[in-house]
This record gives structure tokens, C-alpha cells and sequence, in this order.
């Protein structure tokens, strides 16, 4: 079953395969209608590009061989993980594997390990629902508390979420100023996705990325509302900080079939993965 939309905005629309997932509760009805999040993301040598933030950074191409790896430990649980820097920004170069389990009024402020299986959250860091992801208890910052499914919030950017300190949850501006970075949509999720666990769709194009940036994106798969699991090697979402309404937060998709990513939007109750960024 697809999901009831697909939404293209700047980047190739994405297509969710919800597994059987009951939905939320948000009907055609409660949806935004479609709104660029992306100006001149086009992968030319510089662009400007825009976020929910209302801010704006200047972005150019970096070459692959001026990326900077490294390491970063979170003092919150003492887990190392890769980092790498590219361009201007660093990035986790692992999915984030805190286990953000505070309850909440809305109970959906939690994370997961994929099919609830501890070696899945160690091969692929943990699923979060937009809630936890955005710290909507107001555990470690204020700048995201109360966002999560229902009225609409007014995150204070950077937005901390559940990243460790120092770190932050990336919005479209800086999603956006990534793949601008790597060359542009139409390639980035071949540079970006790791070179080994991507299906091959047909065996002609899309499957495992060239991981040239060393940011080494992993098929992390998803978690559905209704608590359903899929699209391990097929897919996987990252969520950013930028909300479009009381139902749904935008992601950066990428697909076993595409070389392409995606930004959307999509229901804040599916559990995705997060990558964090450095503060500047």
C-alpha cells in the first residue's frame, strides 16, 4: 500500500511502502498542499537555499577528497561514533543510537530498534518518532519541546532534539546545503549511501552507493505507526527539524531504485533515522 501522498518539492518525489501500516490518524483533508523548501538546489557551483528557519547559507560543490573523518563520543551513554566534514558542515557519519525512552503525554515520544531487535540498533542506530527526535519532553533543550504530533510548535533554531551536546538536528536549509555539496540531487544518494546492504532494483541502476564522502548511509529501514517494520535495503529516512503542519515534518529519503534523494513531508508518528549536526 502507498502512502496517500507523493510529494515532490525541489528534490525527485519518494515513494514510503507502508507494509501494512494502519496510518495515523491525519486524512487527505488534514494535509498542506505541496511548498518548496528548496530554491536553485540544482547542484551548481553555488546556491542558496532556504528552511522553515527562514535562514540562508552559501553553498558550494566540495570535493570528495577534502572531506575530514573523524570520531565523536556521547557523553550521555559513552557510544562512539564516526564523524565526517564536508564543506563547511560535519556530520555524524552513523545513525544516532540513543535510546530516547522518556514517556510523554502524547505517547509517541520514543525511539526503537528496527523489527525490536537490539542487533538491528546496533547495525542501524535506533528509529525515532518525530516527538523524540525533536526532544518534545524538553529533556536536554527547551528549543524543541512540545513539538510532536498535534498543534503546531515554534522550535527555536538549531533545534538540539535528541542529538548529544554540541550536535543538533539538521533542518531542510542544511540538508539541502549537503546535497548541494556532493554535487546535487541527482546523484547524492549514489555518493552518500554505503557501498554494501542496498538492494538492487532491477540490477541496472540505484542499489549501493560509492560512499565518496564517507557519510555512509545505511538502509535503516523504517517503523510505522501501527508498529509494523519494512523496507530494510530498500529505504532509508532521515528526519529533519522543519515541521509542514500538525501532522507531518519533513525527511531526506533515499531509495535502493534512485541515485536521486528526496525531501518531504510526511507523518510525524513513523519512526526514521536520525543523523546529526555539528554546531557551528
Amino acid at each position: 500500500m502507498f502512502l496517500k501522498k507523493i510529494l515532490t518539492i525541489g528534490f525527485v518525489a519518494a515513494v514510503l511502502f507502508a507494509c501494512g501500516d494502519n496510518g495515523s490518524s491525519a486524512t487527505d483533508s488534514d494535509e498542506d498542499s505541496s511548498s518548496s523548501v528548496c530554491e536553485d538546489c540544482d547542484g551548481s557551483s553555488s546556491s542558496k537555499v532556504k528552511s522553515s528557519s527562514s535562514s540562508s547559507i552559501l553553498v558550494e560543490y566540495v570535493d570528495p577528497s577534502t572531506v575530514v573523518k573523524g570520531t565523536m563520543t556521547d557523553e550521555r551513554d559513552g557510544q562512539t561514533y564516526k564523524t565526517v566534514k564536508i564543506g563547511t558542515q560535519t556530520w555524524m557519519a552513523e545513525n544516532l543510537n540513543y535510546a530516547y525512552l522518556h514517556p510523554t503525554s502524547e505517547l509517541d515520544s520514543s525511539s526503537f530498534c528496527y523489527k525490536d531487535s537490539v542487533s538491528y540498533c546496533e547495525k542501524y542506530g535506533r528509529l525515532y518518532l518525530w516527538s523524540a527526535a525533536m526532544d518534545s519532553l524538553g529533556k536536554f533543550s527547551m528549543n524543541g519541546k512540545g513539538c510532536g504530533y498535534g498543534p503546531l510548535c515554534s522550535p527555536t533554531y538549531p533545534v538540539r532534539g535528541v542529538c548529544p551536546k554540541g550536535w543538533h538536528l539538521p533542518d531542510t536549509t542544511e540538508w539541502n546545503a549537503l546535497v548541494t555539496a556532493v554535487g546535487g540531487k541527482s546523484a547524492a544518494a549514489k555518493k552518500l549511501k554505503s557501498n554494501s546492504g542496498w538492494k538492487y532494483w532491477l540490477r541496472v541502476f540505484g542499489g549501493n552507493g560509492s560512499d565518496s564522502y564517507s557519510f555512509a548511509a545505511l538502509s535503516a529501514g523504517d517503523r510505522f505507526s501501527g508498529g509494523n517494520y519494512c523496507n530494510e535495503g530498500e529505504y532509508t529516512h532521515f528526519w529533519s527539524s522543519s515541521e509542514a503542519n500538525i501532522y507531518n515534518a519533513y525527511l531526506l529519503s533515499m531509495a535502493d531504485y534512485d541515485d536521486a534523494v528526496s525531501l518531504y513531508y510526511d507523518y510525524k508518528v513513523y519512526g526514521l533515522s536520525i543523523r546529526c549536526v555539528k554546531d557551528e
